[in-house]
């Protein structure tokens, strides 16, 4: 039962390394994209702005 109980409290929280390899691969992500991503938003507004003002 002790085992039972120690292998869930140790599998409950997450570890500082999982949380930045979660933040370095998020950046990596980000500037393999940038150009899209930046490209989308533009589009997006552009919408939001000509559609707000047929309103």
């Amino acid at each position: 039962m002790n085992e039972i109980r120690a292998f869930l409290e140790e599998e409950t929280a997450i570890s500082t390394l999982e949380i930045v390899l979660i933040i370095v691969v998020l950046i990596g992500l980000v500037i393999l994209f940038k150009n899209q991503l930046t490209s989308l938003v533009k589009n997006i507004l552009e919408k939001i702005t000509s559609q707000s003002n047929s309103v």
